[in-house]
């Protein structure tokens, strides 16, 4: 079997090199780019207003890290610190050097749920994501009392790619296995393919983080999707390969 990575950067290209590790063959075909987001500079200024922030992935904590450096600014300790995975959930509380909560599961309703959201009229919440996403989030904690607001800490850019030359490579590499960690990644990917090619494309077995992304990838055409239940680099691949041994 072959996989189709298409999880940006350095995770996707982690994936693809562990996979290749425990003799899983891979095509590393990332879907978009990141940049910092329009919004970012006012972090300095508006951390020390609010109560508790939440990450929303890697990224929006890497880039958020980068504009406080610059601006010699450290993170309060006087606050508290959420993220929507456990992965991100390290990298803020390194980045932070304060205690961060996340859930077991995760995805933004299971976030919710957590003790520090539940309680928390009049409280002031900074959501750190990229352009757009997470309004679940956003929603339920306004219905809560919260005074919420976002700060688009990077910038999503679809990368665009010509499917005429891809999917004859891809068939003949026998990519039958295909790992897309978003939903707006799905629709971009499917929106670079004519009928015939997604005649392909939707009989691979899809890898997809949430059952709400499995779900839309029914709805769209895929026959095979598998919900891994997370994003994380560590769980794709005890999905993909259950019999790995630890190193």
């Amino acid at each position: 079997m072959t996989v189709l990575v298409t999880r940006p950067g350095q995770q996707g290209l982690s994936l693809c090199q562990q996979l290749e590790k425990v003799g899983v063959s891979s095509i590393h075909h990332p879907l978009i780019t990141f940049r910092a987001g329009d919004e970012l500079p006012l972090l300095p200024d508006n951390i020390n207003n609010v109560d508790i922030v939440i990450a929303v992935s890697q990224h929006a904590v890497t880039f958020a890290a980068q504009i406080m450096n610059q601006a010699e600014k450290s993170w309060p300790s006087t606050i508290s610190y959420l993220a929507v995975g456990q992965k991100t959930a390290h990298v803020l509380s390194k980045t932070t050097q304060q205690q961060v909560h996340y859930p077991n599961i995760s995805d933004s309703e299971h976030l919710l749920n957590l003790p520090p959201l539940l309680d928390i009229k009049n409280k002031r919440v900074l959501i750190l994501r990229g352009n757009g996403g997470r309004e679940l989030i956003y929603d339920t904690l306004s219905a809560r009392g919260a005074n919420v607001e976002y700060i688009e800490a990077y910038q999503r850019q679809n990368r665009a790619f010509n499917a005429n030359v891809h999917i004859p490579r891809w068939q003949e590499e026998q990519v039958n296995k295909l790992i897309i960690t978003s939903s707006g990644q799905l629709n971009h990917f499917i929106e670079m393919m004519n009928s015939t090619q997604l005649n392909w494309v939707f009989k691979l077995t899809l890898y997809v983080p949430s059952e709400r992304i499995a779900i839309e990838a029914h709805q769209l055409g895929f026959v095979s999707v598998v919900n891994t239940g997370s994003a994380s680099n560590k769980d794709l691949l005890a999905i993909l390969w259950p019999n790995q041994q630890d190193d």
